[in-house]
């Protein structure tokens, strides 16, 4: 029974949709209906077509905020470069001013030390020339010395020299009585060795460097040797 009447439904719409067209054929005519469906058909077209278009503008612009996004990313990984090689370019300044600066501290210290060893070195010059001239004096005094005090004066190492006293001991002439004198750092005479040992050497010592007259010292400790030799 349903689908009896669904066909009749079916047969009765088909036949109101005749006298539909039958109606407006009759009012409009045939051609209007073919130019309204021309325009339609036209309008459709038309409608597709600009679809068509504005949907390629579409994609176009999408295509052209890719780019630019993308020249956008591009633009700021460079700025981020830049930044970092601005950085890398400051600590670079930064450590060549350090260099220039230990390089001017470098200088300048090696210009004080030039000056200080050239200070020393005149000062070693001046010493060395007073101290060569003691001894060319005491090498003069030697034959002096020798005859008259009984004295035997020997250059040794280090540019020491060595006194032997002779002819101090009665019982034995021979008998040797040595002391080593030498020049120290201040230019001071400085006894080294005493053979054998007397108690008042340091005392002699002061002296002469007190009054520098070596002939005085030289006897002193001669004269210490004899008093010595009779105990």
């Amino acid at each position: 029974m349903a689908n009896v009447k669904t066909e009749d439904e079916i047969i009765l719409f088909e036949r109101e949709m005749k006298e539909f067209w039958t109606k407006l054929k009759s009012v409009y005519g045939t051609e209007q209906i073919s130019q309204t469906l021309a325009l339609r058909d036209s309008c459709k077209e038309s409608i597709k077509v600009l679809s068509d278009k504005w949907s390629k503008k579409l994609k176009e612009g999408d295509l052209m905020i890719d780019k630019i996004q993308e020249y956008s990313n591009e633009i700021l990984q460079q700025s981020q470069r830049i930044s970092e090689n601005q950085e890398h370019l400051t600590e670079i300044k930064s450590n060549v001013n350090q260099e220039e600066e230990q390089k001017k501290g470098l200088t300048d210290s090696i210009q004080e030390l030039k000056e200080e060893l050239m200070k020393k070195k005149e000062i070693i010059s001046s010493k060395n020339k007073a101290t060569k001239l003691r001894v060319e004096r005491l090498c003069k005094s030697k034959v002096l010395f020798e005859e008259r005090l009984g004295l035997e004066i020997r250059r040794i190492h280090n540019e020491q020299l060595q006194f032997v006293f002779r002819h101090i001991d009665h019982k034995d002439p021979d008998k040797p009585y040595v002391f080593t004198l030498s020049i120290n750092e201040q230019g001071d005479y400085e006894v080294t060795s005493c053979t054998p040992p007397l108690d008042c050497i340091a005392e002699f010592q002061l002296k002469v460097r007190e009054t520098n007259n070596f002939s005085a010292f030289v006897a002193n400790i001669r004269k210490a040797f004899t008093a010595l030799s009779y105990k």
